[in-house]
């Protein structure tokens, strides 16, 4: 229960809503409205359920005048299956909306013109969530999928890049089917800001993935996947190849063959601790 009221407590509506609202009931489209807000809220909710299951540090669940986003203060290293799980459980939620909605139909609760409605509303919502685009919850699933096999920030960088040419895809579909619609140029503006804000901050985002790997809560690792490197491979480097959910011991081979090992964390405080911002491994092996 305490829970629940500390995830209600992190809801925020953006203050343009109330203009949206206002709009909506001068127009006469106050129950569509509505009823976008409530799927929007109960998709966003599901996320924050999950996150607050699974202990994450929530910072906000936000309504915003063109949808919502559930923000959380973690950094990439979190277990993955908590993370999908967090991820799904927002486009989930339009599963049973749409089978409750359809039961009240059934019933003869819910007036046919309302429940194609809240149909199209749902399966529209879902879709477009889906659409691998960063932030979308599509974009994140991608950016699971390409975690598993590779580095973080090479799976973020390709997250981007992928992101990037879907939206200009998606763009071009919609200014080809509705291109004086209102709601299509704010759908693009805000995934072009997002993406562009994401792309400003990659260097960032990688930065508190190896802050919170190092000084940050002690997390189990699914496996063990050593780094091959040489005496004169930059420190910044073989952080580059760090991946999300490994363990990584640094195996380094020596000029006269022989070979060292180091662990991640040796590397991690040399880095954020030292400040051996420019070290080679070489350095370390006779400073550890």
């Amino acid at each position: 229960m305490n829970k629940t009221f500390e995830l209600l407590r992190k809801i925020q509506i953006h203050p343009l809503l109330w203009v949206v609202i206002a709009l909506a009931v001068a127009t006469a489209h106050f129950i569509e409205l509505m009823m976008v807000l409530l799927i929007i809220f109960v998709h966003e909710m599901g996320h924050g359920a999950a996150a607050s299951f699974f202990s994450w540090r929530i910072k906000k669940i936000a309504l915003l005048p063109f949808g919502g986003v559930a923000e959380m203060d973690e950094h990439g290293n979190r277990p993955l299956k908590e993370e999908l799980v967090v991820v799904l459980a927002g486009p989930l939620q339009h599963v049973w909306m749409m089978a409750l909605a359809y039961l009240l139909f059934l019933a003869g609760m819910f007036p046919e013109k309302w429940h194609s409605l809240f149909m199209e509303y749902n399966l529209m919502i879902l879709v477009f969530n889906l659409i691998p685009i960063w932030p979308l919850d599509g974009g994140k699933l991608l950016f699971l999928l390409l975690s598993m096999n590779t580095s973080f920030q090479e799976a973020h960088l390709r997250t981007l890049y992928g992101s990037i040419a879907v939206l200009l895809i998606f763009s071009a579909a919609l200014l080809f089917i509705a291109p004086l619609t209102l709601n299509v140029w704010v759908i693009i503006g805000f995934l072009t800001f997002s993406l562009y804000f994401e792309w400003k901050q990659r260097r960032f985002t990688f930065m508190r993935f190896l802050m919170e790997r190092h000084y940050g809560k002690q997390i189990d690792l699914r496996e063990l996947k050593p780094i091959n490197t040489s005496e004169n491979e930059m420190v910044g480097h073989v952080l580059e190849r760090f991946q999300r959910g490994c363990k990584h011991p640094i195996i380094v081979k020596r000029k006269n063959g022989k070979e060292m090992v180091l662990d991640e964390n040796e590397l991690l405080h040399a880095f954020f601790s030292e400040k051996l911002l420019t070290a080679k491994i070489g350095d370390l092996l006779y400073t550890y």
